[in-house]
C-alpha cells in the first residue's frame, strides 16, 4: 500500500501543562481568521484530549449549549456567528469508503471549519488537512502537541 505524505511546511511543538493551557491555545486559535475555512486533523490515542480541545475551540468560537462527541454519530454540525463547523470522529470507521457513502465529500467542499478526530480511519478519502495536530499525553494532565502546517492556511494558524 502506498501512503500519500503531504509536504510539511512547518512544525511547532507546544506543551499543555493542564487543561487550562489547552483552553488558552483553543482561544488563541479561534481568533485566527484563516480558521474559518480550515481543516484540522486531530491525532492521538484514546484519552489524549482531542475532544476536550475541540470543545474548548467550539466554545471560543461561540458555540452555545451542549457539545457532544461525535463518536457514535460520526458528525456533529455546529453554527456560531455565521460560521459552519463540522466536527467529525472517524474512530468507529471500519472502511474509509464509509466517508464517501455518508456524503462527507460534499461537506468538505462547502465553506466552514472542519475538525476530524481519528482521520487515519478515513485515510485516502479525506482532503489534505491544513493543520495536523498530534496530541500525546505525558501524564494525566500534561500534553505534548505537535502542530504540522500542511498548507499556507495551516501555516497562518501556527502560534
Amino acid at each position: 500500500m502506498h501512503l500519500r505524505h503531504e509536504p510539511i511546511l512547518e512544525t511547532r511543538l507546544i506543551e499543555w501543562a493542564d487543561e487550562a493551557a489547552c483552553e488558552k491555545f483553543a482561544q488563541q486559535l479561534a481568533a485566527q481568521v484563516p480558521l474559518r475555512n480550515a481543516f484540522i486533523a486531530l491525532h492521538g490515542p484514546l484519552g489524549a484530549g482531542k475532544t476536550t480541545f475541540v470543545r474548548h475551540l467550539l466554545r471560543a468560537l461561540g458555540v452555545a449549549g451542549r457539545i457532544k462527541s461525535p463518536t457514535y454519530a460520526v458528525l456533529e454540525p455546529h453554527q456560531a456567528n455565521g460560521l459552519n463547523i463540522s466536527h467529525f470522529d472517524f474512530y468507529r470507521f471500519a472502511d474509509p469508503r464509509e466517508w464517501v457513502d455518508a456524503g462527507f465529500r460534499e461537506l468538505f467542499a462547502e465553506p466552514g471549519l472542519k475538525l476530524a478526530e481519528w482521520p487515519e480511519n478515513a485515510q485516502g478519502m479525506l482532503p489534505q488537512a491544513d493543520l495536523d495536530m498530534h496530541i500525546e499525553p505525558v501524564d494525566d494532565h500534561h500534553r505534548q502537541v505537535t502542530l504540522q502546517a500542511l498548507s499556507p492556511q495551516g501555516l497562518a494558524l501556527l502560534p
